[in-house]
């Protein structure tokens, strides 16, 4: 009769942890290295997948400032620069305000001057989130500073909103 109720017990924890196996779009908005290696692992072409709101894994690490999952997505994935209209991968990681990241997409060549259903850039973005630092980035390493969104709003005119001298003055220039 113990045996038996340790069996059943077995069966039932069992079944639950598998139940709970996350999959590529949990691990990348918050698992571990080690998650996405093994998924990796048993099925390379999965990290290129997306979601039913359309993210791929990349830009769901990337929104959730997941650097250790983001920044080995960003050297695996075919399409670094997919845009699921919403934004791009850099355009993720700028809204989450991680440097780290940012500047691993700016390494392996992301596009700098993509932009989004509302024609906006990750420099754009940057500027309007008053990230001082990632703009700076995006300007060294060549983003536009002239593009305009389908408003017709460069950064420029988003930092004199802002009234952020030091991006108006680095704009500016």
């Amino acid at each position: 009769m113990k045996s038996l109720l340790t069996s059943l017990l077995f069966i039932l924890i069992s079944t639950f942890v598998f139940s709970q196996e996350k999959n590529i779009f949990d691990i990348a908005r918050k698992g571990t290295l080690l998650e996405i290696e093994t998924i990796y692992k048993e099925n390379p072409t999965i990290v290129n997948t997306v979601d039913e709101r359309k993210s791929s894994p990349l830009i769901l690490a990337c929104y959730r400032s997941n650097a250790p999952v983001a920044l080995f997505l960003a050297d695996k994935v075919a399409d670094l620069n997919y845009n699921s209209g919403m934004g791009s991968a850099l355009m993720a990681a700028v809204m989450s305000g991680n440097v780290q990241i940012v500047e691993k997409l700016i390494a392996v060549k992301s596009d700098l001057n993509q932009f989004d259903s509302q024609g906006k850039t990750a420099l754009i973005y940057a500027v309007f989130f008053n990230k001082n630092d990632i703009a700076k980035l995006l300007i060294q390493a060549g983003a536009n500073k002239n593009q305009k969104d389908s408003d017709g709003k460069t950064a420029l005119d988003f930092a004199n909103f802002n009234k952020n001298t030091e991006l108006i003055i680095l704009l500016d220039q």
